[in-house]
């Protein structure tokens, strides 16, 4: 069976978890509109962002708590607060947890040790998934 890779955390100024409560209601909403272009007969037309969201959480994941950050399971939850909330069938499920796991491998792969590049990675990171969050919710709830 599939599974996501070992927890993370999520950051006071970018509250993610309120944002993927109100992106489950954009998805139940955006998926009913008729009209939008889709990567995949049954994906949404931000797919594209959820994987991109989901590979940036893996990345959170792993590098928060190598940089000392007291995250435990956030980033995680996260994940699967994503998941719970956009995905109905497995296909998709794998999708998302195969992206998770290939942003926690990929900075698994080059970082032992915070670094300067690492901490940019971080901040960087969490804007980008905040933007996504922002961007995703305000195209699609409608």
């Amino acid at each position: 069976m599939f599974g996501l890779m070992p927890k993370p955390h999520f950051i006071s100024s970018v509250p993610i978890g309120p944002a993927l409560v109100a992106l489950a209601i954009v998805a139940a909403s955006a998926l009913s509109a008729p009209g939008h272009a889709q990567t995949r007969p049954d994906d949404p037309p931000y797919e594209q962002d959820l994987m991109r969201l989901s590979e940036i959480l893996g990345a959170l994941h792993y590098l928060r708590p190598l940089c000392g950050h007291e995250d435990g399971s956030l980033w995680r939850d996260e994940m699967k607060a994503l998941i719970d909330a956009e995905v109905q069938d497995d296909s998709r499920r794998r999708r998302f947890i195969e992206r998770f796991n290939q942003g926690f491998r990929g900075f698994s792969s080059v970082y032992r040790d915070c670094t300067p590049a690492a901490e940019l990675t971080l901040s960087r990171y969490v804007e980008e998934a905040g933007a996504i969050v922002r961007d995703v919710t305000t195209r699609y709830n409608r």
